[in-house]
């Protein structure tokens, strides 16, 4: 088939989405399929797949530094990518449109227009993410669920990233549902280590997030139960890997007033190759993320590294992890220093729980299974297509 892929963000950079997208478009590939990717201005060019091309929506002025979750630069670039996007379908002769978050909105205009049936990369509920980023929004909820709900129920396919969004496609009317799961960025953990040490020397155990410093990420929750876990003679020390400038600073600041310096490091993002050493030389790692029911990227590489993982008690987490595998605690400073405490003293627990998790993520999130869904989603979607070719 040839697929107009519909990716509203930077392209490419190492974070959740892009990296998504990025395995969506090679695994399509790798199956046969013609993939042109329209993304935004923004993002590093990168070689993908003889079969993807990648092309950029034009540059709307001053538009710079496009942030992770819902922003007016996102809208701004949106209004930009709609119109390019457009005219890449009234003349590419594509088969269909997979349409990664709002982009939705864009192919349904595009099927609209020219007939090409699109499928819904779910990847978040648009509606609750902005009432929880802008709650003054909240009186417009109505409106915006009815805009998803049209989106769902138009798509010749959802396809949600977890659980929780699956439900909400579900309950809106999808007329088909696979559910495509995020899945570890490296392969089985007891492979050797490639690199040399790469967390700074600090006292043990240490104690690793990986991801984005985004508020939702819960960087003050895991901060603030630090602070109570070291005032309480808790064991030690916390590396904060990701984030932009900005927010490095910001968090630097405030590890200082919560009198940190000494026991908290920043490093800043660091390449994706390096996460499985990242991952394996920290004793503990750690998910505060306080919203959100889509389950975060960086999980599904915790739980194969082995090592044991403190997570927050949101439906973000609980939908992939339980306390067979990692230790859950309520989204409070206190919940979260007591995990620590506990974690931190007990060697035992948690070589339990990061062998459990392990052998969980080579069990249910492997490569071969996601593979597997995509390939028998666009087989349907393939025959269908054959016996009812869209209009052009």
């Amino acid at each position: 088939m040839n697929i107009l892929l519909l990716a509203p963000h930077p392209f490419y950079q190492e974070r959740g989405t892009p990296i998504a997208v990025r395995l969506l478009a090679e695994t399509l590939a790798r199956d046969n399929h013609h993939v042109d990717i329209m993304a935004y201005h923004e993002g590093d060019d990168v070689d993908i797949h003889p079969q993807v091309t990648l092309l950029r929506s034009p540059a709307p002025p001053g538009i710079r530094g496009i942030k992770p979750g819902f922003t007016i630069k996102k809208l701004i670039c949106d209004a930009w990518m709609a119109p390019a996007a457009m005219r890449l379908a009234d003349r590419g002769h594509y088969d269909i449109v997979h349409a990664v978050e709002e982009s939705v909105f864009m192919a349904m205009r595009i099927k609209q227009r020219t007939g090409i049936p699109y499928v819904f990369d779910m990847d978040s509920s648009m509606p609750r993410q902005i009432i929880e980023k802008l709650p003054w929004m909240r009186p417009l909820s109505g409106l915006m669920c009815a805009f998803e709900r049209q989106a769902i129920r138009g798509a010749a396919a959802v396809v949600p990233v977890c659980d929780y969004l699956a439900d909400i496609a579900r309950s809106e009317g999808a007329s088909r549902i696979a559910i495509l799961r995020d899945i570890p960025l490296f392969g089985n953990a007891d492979r050797p280590p490639d690199s040399g040490a790469l967390l700074p020397e600090l006292p043990a155990p240490r104690f690793l997030y990986v991801g984005n410093l985004e508020r939702y990420q819960g960087i003050d929750l895991m901060l603030e139960a630090f602070a109570i876990h070291t005032q309480n003679g808790g064991a030690g020390s916390l590396v904060i890997v990701g984030g932009n400038p900005r927010d490095i600073r910001s968090y630097g600041d405030r590890t200082t007033r919560l009198g940190l310096a000494e026991r908290v490091t920043l490093t800043g993002p660091r390449p994706v190759a390096q996460l499985p050493d990242l991952l394996r030389q920290a004793d503990i790692l750690v998910s505060p993320r306080i919203k959100g029911g889509n389950t975060p990227m960086k999980v599904y590489s915790y739980l194969m590294s082995g090592k044991p993982v403190l997570a927050t008690a949101i439906e973000s987490h609980t939908q992939v992890m339980d306390g067979k595998i990692a230790l859950m605690a309520d989204a409070t400073p206190i919940a979260m220093a007591d995990g620590m405490r506990r974690l931190a003293s007990d060697p035992a627990l948690c070589h339990a729980l990061g062998a459990a998790g392990g052998a969980r993520a080579r069990r249910d999130f492997s490569l071969v299974a996601y593979q597997e869904t995509l390939h028998d989603l666009y087989a349907d979607l393939a025959q269908e297509a054959r016996l009812s070719p869209p209009a052009r």
